[in-house]
């Protein structure tokens, strides 16, 4: 009897084994994936024109694997696939292991490199202090109080007819926004007075350019195990932003402790105190940095380096310069006003809200130039994509702002056009288009909750810069490219000169 059941459970075994071995057989012939574009190592070889390689092949294929050592990277600029990323099967696609390793050592475990609860967390709290009115009204002083900071230096610059690096300058700038949002603290970077600032900002543009060089470097592991080359110096710059960062989350920290214990109510403005106060235990500096680069690099690199490709933009075309200082001039009723100081008082939320134009040519240059040009996550679990084509676990899957903003299939002929109107209606007034489609600020559960402080940013920069100055490139010969790195910076600069309007006056 025990041998009768022995050899059927041997049959049994046998069958199981061999329909399993059946069905996978099947799968793989029923399984098919994306077309090749290319290896890691062709990457390498376009890294200083690595989204216009990328762009290159999202002509070709809509979505296109490169070969890696150890995963496939699918790319797509298919708007069904982004959505069922970014939406539909948001649970399956997450930064993994894969990008947190990368990202780990600039950016911790904050919001844009993890998943599950910590993610879940931090988009919570963080979700309702962009919510909050006191951070809205904060920010925008703090912006027009750097915007004018910033008209004055442009000013100096139009007297002497001295061409200005106008990039450098709106990091500076941001970076000063930033700092003082984030961490209630006047950097003053743009006047040179803060020598810690300055490091601190040289620092982390290298850092974050080393960063992205990881997702083309295969041996990055390697190198920073033996403490060499490019892991070497991103090790070096993550020190000095960490020695900056940790003394302010200290100070900040000794300054609210020493008001509570003498009774003295601070306002709470900023980000950094409004987190410390939200904690009843001691807090967690190494959490506090995390939590403050993630906001650093979210509004200070994004904002800096759209307003600088805006600029150049209306260099380029200075009939659309013109449209946008009449649409300022318009929604504030500052046709008479020639005085810097007024004009910022009549500068209201209304009065940008009704500035459909500059919005629709803002956007238009986050088309062409997304602040964030690929964006990277990791499937999960094994998928079926909506075009039909298999992903497998572990392999990298990333959507492209900057190579969907180029496709024809999505924009029409004229997309590498820069045209304004195509965002408005025949009112004038803007009409969005879908996240998935312009994806700058990528869609979905991690929609980015900047995106208002953002535009905000950018509107109030831009607005002073442009109804006081009219700029034009430096050199109208020069080719103008990107810096590879996390965000798409102007590589060495965007050098312009400034002119002033007509009627003008600073004080």
């Amino acid at each position: 009897m025990a041998l009768a059941i022995m050899i059927l459970c041997g049959i049994i075994a046998v069958v199981s084994i061999y329909l399993v071995a059946g069905k996978l057989r099947q799968k793989r012939r029923t399984s098919k994936y994306h077309p090749i574009g290319g290896t890691v190592f062709h990457q390498l070889r376009n890294f200083r024109r690595l989204h216009d390689y990328m762009t290159d092949l999202a002509a070709k294929h809509k979505t296109y694997r490169l070969l890696n050592i150890f995963r496939s990277e699918v790319y797509t600029s298919d708007p069904a696939n982004v959505e069922y990323m970014l939406k539909t099967n948001f649970e399956n696609y997450g930064k993994g292991w894969y990008n947190h390793n990368i990202l780990k050592d600039l950016l911790g475990d904050g919001i844009f490199t993890v998943d599950g609860d910590k993610w879940r967390e931090q988009r919570k709290v963080s979700s309702h202090e962009f919510s909050t009115r006191v951070l809205r009204d904060f920010s925008s002083m703090v912006f027009r109080k750097n915007a004018a900071k910033l008209t004055n230096i442009i000013s100096e610059a139009a007297d002497s007819d001295t061409p200005i690096d106008i990039q450098d300058l709106l990091m500076k700038a941001t970076l000063d926004s930033i700092f003082r949002v984030a961490f209630g603290v006047e950097l003053d970077t743009m006047c040179g007075s803060n020598e810690e600032g300055t490091k601190f900002s040289s620092a982390f543009d290298d850092a974050s350019a080393m960063t992205l060089w990881r997702y083309v470097d295969i041996l990055w592991g390697i190198k920073k195990a033996l403490g060499i080359g490019s892991e070497a110096k991103l090790k070096k710059c993550v020190q000095v932003i960490d020695e900056f960062v940790y003394k302010l989350i200290s100070n900040k920290s000794e300054k609210l402790q020493k008001s509570e214990d003498a009774s003295i109510q601070l306002k709470k403005e900023d980000i950094l105190s409004r987190f410390l106060q939200l904690t009843e235990t001691e807090p967690n500096p190494k959490y506090l940095r995390d939590i403050i680069l993630n906001f650093i690099i979210a509004g200070k690199d994004t904002t800096a380096a759209a307003v600088s490709w805006f600029i150049y933009m209306v260099c380029k075309h200075p009939v659309v310069q013109e449209k946008l200082v009449m649409d300022i001039m318009d929604a504030t009723g500052s046709k008479d006003t020639a005085n810097v100081s007024d004009f910022l008082t009549i500068l209201s939320d209304e009065a940008l809200e009704k500035m459909h134009y500059l919005h629709a040519a803002l956007t238009e240059t986050l088309r062409l130039y997304p602040a964030v040009p690929v964006d990277a996550k990791v499937c999960l679990s094994d998928d079926t994509m909506p075009d039909g084509f298999s992903l497998k676990k572990g392999d990298m899957v990333a959507y492209q702002p900057y190579a969907m903003g180029r496709m024809k299939f999505l924009w029409g002929d004229d997309a590498e056009e820069f045209k304004p109107e195509r965002w408005l209606d025949d009112n004038g007034c803007f009409q969005p288009e879908s996240p998935f489609k312009f994806t700058a600020f990528q869609a979905g559960p991690r929609i980015c909750l900047g995106k208002e402080f953002a535009y905000r940013q950018m509107k109030i920069f831009s607005v002073v810069l442009l109804r006081f100055f009219v700029f034009k490139l430096s050199d109208e010969r020069r080719t103008v490219r990107y810096r590879t790195m996390i965000n798409l910076h102007i590589d060495g600069g965007l050098s312009v000169r400034a002119f002033h309007r007509q009627g003008y006056k600073f004080s």
